[in-house]
């Protein structure tokens, strides 16, 4: 674990009440770039109304009882599974796309 997880998470014997999307990837396991994919999945809200592009916090209190939930969990789990397997899937088109295109300007 990470030094600064690990003073995060021991800070005064407690968590804050609110934390950023790093700190919350931090307490569910995940990477921080998962986090708006789990609040597009409507898996986790921020607290109040943030703008798209503003900071999001979330209340710890709801993520320590959301990962406390093991169903909550797999539906976690395959949200970032099916967004992985999308990422994964435009790249291979991508990919194979530019190929093509570098074989025909060969060919040429």
């Amino acid at each position: 674990m990470r030094d600064d997880i690990y003073r995060f998470l021991s800070v005064h014997g407690r968590l804050p009440e609110r934390v950023n999307v790093e700190q919350t990837s931090w307490l569910l396991n995940c990477q921080p770039h998962n986090i708006p994919v789990l609040v597009a999945a409507r898996l986790l809200k921020p607290l109040g109304n943030p703008q798209p592009n503003s900071v999001k916090y979330f209340a710890t209190n709801d993520i320590i009882e959301l990962s406390k939930d093991k169903a909550w969990l797999g539906r976690m789990t395959n949200v970032i599974y099916k967004d992985w397997q999308a990422r994964n899937a435009r790249y291979r088109t991508v990919s194979s796309e530019t190929l093509e295109n570098v074989g025909s300007e060969i060919a040429a």
